[in-house]
């Protein structure tokens, strides 16, 4: 039987704030790396949703999503030392811009995430080496140049928050 092929769906915050980028560094199985708050949709959540939830497990601050900045599209190839394959993941990530709340009391940053730091655009650009993927300048670079669309773009059906899901899709 042939395998379907299933791109993973990622979202991504990008915080901006007196001209600084918040970020997150992270462990990864290439070592430590740089990436926006971000993190993969769940069950039962839009991707605006997904978002703000993302956030505040990354860095520890509420964060709600005021814009769409784009819906990108990757691909990443790594080895796999045990099965000795290569694993082939897509990724669309969509990734939102938004109002940057308070640390919630009592909160801690989610499993890997080492440190939150704020970078200017030149200081994110000069580490694209260490960047987890290439979105991570290209969100920040339609940031920068304005680029927003409505939340309304992305539409989530009332069938993802249901429990079960009749044949008919209602």
């Amino acid at each position: 039987m042939e395998v379907r092929w299933k791109p993973s769906v990622t979202v991504a915050a990008v915080i901006e704030n007196n001209g600084r980028f918040l970020f997150v560094e992270e462990e990864t199985a290439e070592g430590l790396r740089f990436n926006n708050p971000a993190g993969h949709l769940d069950p039962g959540e839009s991707p605006q949703e997904a978002c703000a939830r993302e956030a505040l497990e990354e860095t520890t601050h509420s964060f709600r999503p005021t814009a769409l900045v784009g819906v990108y599209l990757s691909r990443f190839q790594k080895n796999n030392s045990q099965t000795l394959t290569t694993e082939d993941i897509t990724y669309i990530r969509y990734a939102y811009c938004g109002k940057l709340g308070p640390v919630m009391a009592g909160r801690s940053l989610d499993t890997g995430i080492v440190r939150t730091l704020w970078m200017t655009p030149q200081e994110v650009r000069d580490s694209a080496h260490l960047h987890r993927s290439p979105l991570v300048v290209k969100c920040m670079e339609d940031f920068l140049k304005g680029q927003r669309f409505p939340l309304e773009v992305v539409w989530t059906d009332p069938s993802v928050y249901a429990e079960t899901i009749h044949p008919n899709g209602k």
